[in-house]
């Protein structure tokens, strides 16, 4: 069963949320502001904030750039996830996920299906590694990010996590470069 491991130190993680939207600013985009409040309510570092339109090209170049940026950990887009034709985010990311995260989709869906039922189904939240970086797609509702992050992220970003987190295992995300 899980749980925190007190005699472990807290690590922060720095974490850049990017919101997919043609009609959000940072004024009015509940999704970003409700995950950069949890993000620094639990002891993480907002590492970057930024909104892109429902573009293939702005959401991969966004992610990308992130991933190669040494300062953050965790990009977290939200956004973009359904089956109208500008629902583009996971489709722009999948092909740059070096790794893909299947268990992150599985088990967001399973705690969607506790508060919304089968509504989950019209979501294709998805998680993988870019460039040793991890990337968890999710929807652009608010709901749906407090899903995510009370449920998946928050305790597997926290390096305490007992019996395994993600912090523990990101200095071994880029193995396969190093080897040369």
């Amino acid at each position: 069963m899980a749980r925190i491991d007190v005699s472990r130190p807290f690590v922060p993680v720095r974490i850049a949320v990017l919101t997919v939207s043609d009609t959000r600013s940072l004024v009015d985009d509940k999704s970003g502001q409700t995950l950069a409040d949890r993000i620094a309510e639990a002891g993480h570092i907002l590492a970057a904030r930024d909104i892109v339109t429902d573009d293939r090209d702005k959401i991969r170049d966004k992610v990308l750039g992130w991933s190669r940026y040494e300062a953050i950990d965790v990009v977290i887009p939200t956004g973009g996830t359904g089956f109208t034709l500008s629902d583009v985010t996971p489709d722009a990311l999948a092909p740059i996920f070096q790794t893909r995260m299947d268990g992150f989709s599985e088990v967001f869906h399973r705690i969607s299906y506790d508060k919304i039922g089968t509504s989950t189904i019209q979501s294709r939240a998805t998680g993988g590694v870019v460039n040793a970086t991890f990337v968890f797609v999710l929807p652009g509702s608010p709901g749906a990010c407090k899903d995510a992050w009370d449920g998946i992220l928050k305790p597997q970003l926290d390096y305490r996590q007992m019996p395994c987190n993600f912090v523990e295992i990101m200095p071994r995300l880029d193995e396969h470069l190093r080897r040369g």
